[in-house]
């Protein structure tokens, strides 16, 4: 039996395009190697990333534009639409691998739902789902954008995670990068954040520590290592 304990890197800010490799290394290591399961926390600066849906339209700035505000733009492999990841929003990439009893592609995401929903409700806010929508939802705004890919195994029946969830935690955050696009392809809903919903003030590092414990609870972990 696999070591049930998750290890946890954390950064403050790091460029996209790094950790996008640090994940792929991860990626490999677990299934390749046997590797423990990983989980990166961190910020970014600002950055568009566009996922396999690939509607250029939902991008509504220039490239003078994008230039003159400093906000890079990956196209990358996950699942979903566009969406902003910038300074104040805690990202979390889980890199775990599935096998077994835990192949429930399904229960992963609402897994990772979960564990945003059970934080919120800590603070006395209740979040929530939408049936058509994966994140998480304080009424009719997002504070949680969920797009992974699951990368299957070699040689054996099974998937690593990569990508994962973004939380605003800023107040501000929801008027900064995301007026430029078309979130995640909705138009009919806004954002919000934690510091909005809460009127508490949070570093990003110290809302990371805060949701390790639900993470832990909701995919089975008996512990995290903190790696420097």
């Amino acid at each position: 039996m696999r070591n049930r304990v998750l290890k946890v890197h954390t950064f403050e800010s790091l460029d996209y395009g790094q950790a996008w490799d640090m994940q792929k290394n991860a990626v490999r290591a677990i299934d390749k190697e046997g590797e423990q399961d990983t989980i990166f926390l961190l910020e970014h600066p600002p950055t568009y990333t566009i996922g396999s849906q690939r509607n250029p339209e939902h991008l509504l700035l220039s490239a003078d534009q994008l230039r003159e505000r400093g906000i890079a733009v990956y196209e990358i492999d996950r699942g979903g639409d566009i969406t902003y990841h910038g300074p104040g929003q805690l990202v979390g990439y889980p890199i775990l691998l599935l096998e077994g009893t835990r192949i429930d592609l399904h229960g992963y995401l609402r897994a990772l739902e979960e564990a945003i929903i059970r934080l919120l409700a800590s603070y006395g806010i209740e979040g929530s789902r939408k049936p058509e929508y994966t994140g998480v939802w304080i009424g009719n705004r997002k504070i949680a954008a969920i797009g992974v890919k699951f990368n299957k195994c070699r040689g054996r029946r099974g998937f690593v995670t990569s990508h994962g969830f973004s939380l605003n935690v800023k107040n501000g955050i929801q008027d900064e990068g995301f007026t430029g696009i078309v979130p995640c392809g909705i138009r009919d809903y806004g954002v919000t954040s934690l510091e909005e919903c809460t009127g508490e003030t949070f570093t990003v590092a110290q809302v990371g520590q805060l949701l390790l414990p639900y993470l832990l609870e909701v995919f089975e972990y008996d512990g995290a290592v903190h790696v420097q």
